[in-house]
């Protein structure tokens, strides 16, 4: 008998492609072949974002692409955008079955019963939920580093995100499972892993637990030799919280600390629950106690009143804190959300101007930030082969996530080498000599 294709598409952050991934697995161990996301597929499934409205049109766009490809496949929509519009995905055709969030483990029973014509209920009201969705990955789509997800939901309530309400409030993964996985990961040779979450920064503030005790635990497990964060919160960033970290040798110093305005009354109207010179001060904890850690953050422009004055007050942090890698978004307006019912919405034209700037910015201070790291030694962990000027090199990252290139003389892949930055062989990638 032949074995159904199964095709997947994630759309959105790292929260969602871990779940992607883990709805992949599930689908091989009920049967099903996986295949590229082309015609030919007996089932589609698209991971969905609802972020922004651009998130928003690219899920629709995948939805109805799947269509196309095979009239008589299952068309399944997962994720937060059927969170927050499941009555619009189901009136259009162009999905079979729809799947909010908290339901994804669900998958094989609610495909079985769509398959025998039970309707069902599968979009559940996340501001209700109290349990953490037990997902779980043995591999991932990169063979050297692991994202995993430790916590969802969200309790900050920004004026301008949907998030809390498709992801309802925070739910943190038990510590067990969380260090289960990690281990069964390393077993497969990962050496590198991430943890992330929708608000990773209040793990644990439901359990009993806390993120840098979760840190230190999975620090304990062979074969891990890195550790990353995800997005964290300013308020994390405590002299205990930081000399913790700086105990663990396996800890990467690579912080990306959500910022989003550099101006205090826009940053009010956000909702964002610090002040500039409180976030100065989380930066001055960070590079006192490593050198030269990597600082990336988000920024959105253009957020509803952001006067010209506010948004010089923004370029002007940018400049002095002066960030690895800066993420600029333009506000996008999120129907249910407060922002969006704000005075003095900015035009589109000056959302993009405004954006053109950061990102000349954000590319300057990438290359100081690189620069300063020339000569310096380094760790880096190979990832895969790339060539440059027809010559052939393993890419990888340092601890502080500099792009890096190693002459390919032999397999280095999952490698961790030392070694000296050297001059740029293409924009933002470094040679690397091995001692």
């Amino acid at each position: 008998m032949e074995r159904k294709k199964a095709a997947l598409h994630n759309l959105g952050c790292k929260v969602n492609a871990y779940e992607t991934e883990a709805m992949q697995q599930i689908l091989e161990e009920n049967g099903y072949e996986i295949v590229p996301f082309a015609p030919g597929a007996d089932l589609y499934l698209i991971n969905t974002c609802t972020v922004t409205n651009i998130a928003d049109r690219k899920s629709r766009q995948m939805l109805h692409k799947a269509r196309k490809m095979n009239p008589k496949a299952i068309v399944v929509a997962a994720g937060c955008y059927v969170q927050a519009s499941a009555e619009e995905l189901t009136a259009d055709g162009s999905v079979d079955v729809v799947i909010g969030n908290n339901r994804k483990k669900d998958l094989m029973k609610i495909l079985k019963e769509f398959e025998e014509g039970r309707a069902t209920e599968n979009v559940i009201d996340m501001k209700c939920e109290k349990q953490y969705e037990n997902l779980s990955i043995q591999k991932t789509a990169e063979h050297t580093r692991a994202y995993i997800k430790v916590q969802d939901g969200c309790n900050q309530f920004c004026s301008y995100c949907i998030i809390p309400y498709t992801r309802g409030r925070v739910r943190s993964r038990l510590e067990q499972e969380v260090t289960e996985e990690v281990a069964e990961l390393a077993r497969h040779g990962y050496q590198e892993v991430v943890l992330t979450g929708i608000h990773l920064s209040s793990y644990g503030t439901d359990t009993g637990s806390s993120l840098i005790e979760l840190i230190e635990h999975v620090h304990q497990i062979d074969g891990i030799k890195r550790i990353r964060l995800g997005s964290l919160e300013p308020g994390i960033v405590t002299p205990e919280f930081v000399q913790r970290l700086k105990n663990l040798d396996k800890f990467c110093p690579h912080f990306h600390l959500s910022l989003q305005s550099g101006c205090d009354a826009t940053l009010k109207r956000m909702n964002r629950r610090y002040t500039t010179q409180e976030y100065r001060e989380k930066c001055q904890i960070l590079r006192e106690v490593f050198e030269n850690p990597a600082l990336t953050t988000d920024v959105i422009v253009g957020f509803p009143g952001e006067t010209e004055a506010e948004f010089e007050q923004t370029k002007l942090f940018l400049e002095e804190i002066k960030f690895f890698e800066t993420h600029i978004f333009k506000y996008s307006r999120r129907k249910g959300t407060r922002a969006a019912a704000m005075e003095n919405q900015v035009p589109d034209n000056i959302k993009n101007v405004r954006s053109n700037e950061l990102i000349q910015l954000n590319e300057k201070n990438q290359r100081l930030f690189e620069e300063a790291w020339s000569d310096k030694k380094v760790q880096i962990l190979c990832e895969e082969e790339m060539e440059i000027d027809g010559t052939r090199y393993y890419s990888g990252h340092t601890k502080e996530y500099i792009r890096t290139a190693v002459e390919a003389k032999d397999g280095k892949e999952n490698r961790i080498l030392s070694g000296t930055l050297k001059k740029e062989l293409k924009p933002h990638v470094r040679l690397c000599t091995i001692d």
